[in-house]
């Protein structure tokens, strides 16, 4: 089973209280990459979500959003500041004995002045928003791997696909090979009779030149590189796992072999095949990056 690196995960933890939803999708990236939108509230906990997250991606560029509601109807609570209150009640005292003036102050002036009475927000229970969260996130993960798998194994088909176009071409080369040798020695033949007219063939020089001809073309071990290279990649497919990097080193030196066949090629059905088959690798690792 393979994964395809892009992918989408939501899901919503409700209790009566509260609620948190985690949704999380992902692009292609060289290494694993999570960028975390939380809100203040459960930012303490976004060390947990990232070891949780490294549980389920190997590679891609994830973007995880957390939202939380509370549907608490106190949510806050009004909080008296006793010592602050002291602290105006005494700076007045001594403001009216300095000033001779008439100490009149009643609690309910002090009641006015800033921060002796505050609404605080209540501090939901730290377990209770943590067992919450790590429930969206697994829930979200497991959606989001699941998206990966469906893609991943589109993927697998399609690169299967084209690996046997790749191998049909590789045996069309392996089979002409030979016929373009005859055709050389046949037409070096031809151009020898022509300039010796009657005078007698060295079949020797002939041989050594159809010889030194057929060194220049041969294409065998690229051939036998390169299908070994698509039938690994094919092993590769079918065991499954985090395969993206290794099928992208595989994919480079498939386009090295086919690169060098071309080069030797000096057929013109050979030469179609050889841009074909380049085509194809480029569409493989095209494919391939999109691979966790």
């Amino acid at each position: 089973m393979i994964n395809s690196m892009t992918g989408f995960g939501r899901y919503e933890a409700v209790r009566d209280k509260m609620k948190i939803a985690v949704e999380m999708k992902a692009v292609n990236h060289r290494y694993l990459d999570i960028n975390i939108k939380i809100p203040k509230k459960l930012s303490n906990f976004e060390s947990a979500i990232r070891t949780i997250l490294k549980e389920y991606i190997h590679r891609g560029k994830v973007d995880v959003f957390v939202t939380y509601e509370d549907f608490s109807e106190t949510t806050s609570a009004l909080q008296y500041n006793e010592a602050l209150a002291g602290e105006y009640l005494k700076y007045m005292r001594r403001m009216a004995e300095t000033f001779h003036l008439h100490d009149d102050v009643s609690a309910s002036v002090l009641a006015r002045f800033p921060d002796v009475f505050v609404m605080e927000e209540q501090d939901a229970d730290e377990t209770e928003l943590k067992e919450i969260l790590e429930e969206a996130v697994h829930g979200a993960a497991v959606q989001f791997v699941e998206s990966r798998t469906k893609e991943g194994e589109n993927l697998k088909n399609d690169l299967m696909s084209k690996l046997d176009e790749m191998l049909a071409g590789v045996v069309f080369i392996e089979t002409q090979s030979p016929q373009i040798i005859a055709q050389y020695r046949e037409k070096l033949k031809a151009k020898v009779r022509e300039l010796l007219e009657d005078k007698q063939l060295d079949d020797s020089r002939i041989a050594a030149e159809v010889t030194i001809f057929a060194d220049k073309i041969c294409v065998d071990e690229e051939l036998v590189r390169l299908r070994s290279h698509i039938e690994a990649v094919k092993k590769e497919l079918a065991v499954g796992g985090s395969i993206g990097r290794k099928l992208d080193f595989i994919a480079q030196e498939m386009n090295r072999e086919a690169n060098t066949i071309l080069s030797k090629s000096s057929d013109l059905a050979v030469s179609d095949t050889g841009i074909e088959l380049k085509t194809s690798i480029e569409k493989v690792r095209e494919q391939i990056q999109n691979i966790e």
